[in-house]
């Protein structure tokens, strides 16, 4: 696996490389927007690492830039703290959002997560069911012609469930997954968003047709 990191402070930049190397990933190391931008279209990574604050194109560009053609996992690592630059970055279609001073094992993790949720070359980015349609590529869900509001947290479960069809996801990977490893037993987390969900997109939110609950095991999706 190939993760690219666009960040302008050396010795962060420096860290980074070590730590990705040594848990077994190629690395790309970019100091400014530019030079990551060339990176991302001429390396191919399989993610990419993107720091907001650079000093010669704005972290958003570079999504935008990037989302322009490629779908590859992209995560924010920022000291931008703030609820609305992180609703921009995921709107601008970053796929996960980390603020810095960070743990290094939670940042490993989310990688994981991002490479596992991408899409194989080849595989089918469209899922339809008979009362709505789930395009993966363009994180959108469509239902009776109009687009759901999912928020980031809501799509999260979803993604992570539909890429696994018919398959037990345990809670404890699926908090892994949406939240992250300090939230692993937070059970009562995926209660309240999965009521949320199928408000949303089961044709009875009462009685699951497509997010079934395994009582003390897990969630599972029904295509």
């Amino acid at each position: 696996m190939r993760v690219l990191i666009i960040e302008d402070e050396v010795p962060l930049r420096r860290a980074l490389g070590i730590n990705l190397r040594s848990n077994g990933y190629d690395v790309l190391l970019a100091a400014n927007g530019a030079e990551g931008l060339a990176h991302a279209a001429s390396e191919h990574p399989d993610a990419v690492i993107l720091d907001l604050g650079l000093p010669d194109i704005d972290g958003m560009e570079v999504i935008e830039g990037i989302r322009g053609w490629s779908g590859v996992p992209l995560i924010v690592l920022s000291a931008r703290h703030t609820s609305q630059e992180k609703v921009r970055a995921l709107d601008a279609g970053a796929d996960d959002y980390l603020t810095k001073p960070f743990n290094m094992d939670e940042l490993l993790a989310r990688v994981r997560v991002a490479v596992r949720r991408a899409p194989a070359a080849g595989t089918e980015s469209t899922v339809r069911t008979a009362d709505f349609e789930i395009d993966l590529a363009a994180k959108q869900v469509i239902r009776d012609g109009t687009s759901v509001r999912l928020t980031p947290t809501e799509w999260a479960i979803v993604e992570t469930l539909v890429r696994h069809p018919r398959e037990l996801v345990s809670q404890r990977q699926l908090l892994l997954d949406v939240w992250g490893p300090a939230y692993s037993s937070e059970t009562n987390y995926l209660r309240v968003y999965l009521t949320h969900v199928r408000r949303k997109l089961e044709p009875d939110p009462r009685r699951p047709r497509y997010f079934i609950t395994e009582p003390g095991m897990g969630y599972r999706f029904e295509p």
